[in-house]
């Protein structure tokens, strides 16, 4: 059975398209991309059939990911078939608890930094969108360090499905 991740921002450009990005090369890399799936959505849908925003696209290639991505808003009916729902900061954590028909389905949504352990009570992913390259980098750097604690996270997940 696939487990599924989705990662959510606020218009699905930037944050979470980078970590929907890094966090299915890790899974790869892990040889478990039969095993999880990975994508992204936004908690609005301003950007719905954009692609990524252009510098998102620049710090991703720069640093030897793929890229390509078309922008949606998330909607509530997925929480049934998600297992875990990841956001970037407080406020799209909210929306989505909000959201969740269920109290299970709230209890999918976590915080993208509480995987990485050096971020300390600082749990936001700062939205670059209004600032410079620099931002989009700081992002990144973000999004990988978290992405090893959420690798073990998943991966004991979907191990406890096989055996």
């Amino acid at each position: 059975m696939t487990y599924r991740v989705c990662f959510v921002c606020t218009g699905n450009i930037c944050r979470s398209p980078m970590a929907e990005v890094v966090f299915r090369a890790r899974v790869a890399e892990a040889g478990l991309d039969g095993l999880v799936e990975v994508d992204s959505a936004g908690t609005g849908g301003w950007h719905e059939g954009d692609g990524a925003d252009p510098r998102t696209v620049a710090v991703l290639e720069e640093n030897g990911y793929d890229t390509g991505h078309t922008a949606r808003q998330f909607q509530p009916s997925w929480f049934s078939r998600l297992d875990l729902v990841v956001a970037l900061d407080a406020g799209h954590l909210r929306d989505l608890r909000r959201l969740a028909p269920t109290e299970e389905d709230a209890r999918k949504v976590r915080l993208l930094r509480s995987y990485d352990p050096a971020a300390g009570d600082d749990l936001d992913v700062p939205d670059p969108y209004y600032g410079g390259a620099d931002g989009f980098e700081e992002c990144l750097e973000m999004v990988e360090a978290a992405s090893t604690g959420l690798l073990a996270a998943v991966r004991a997940d979907v191990e406890g499905r096989v055996a």
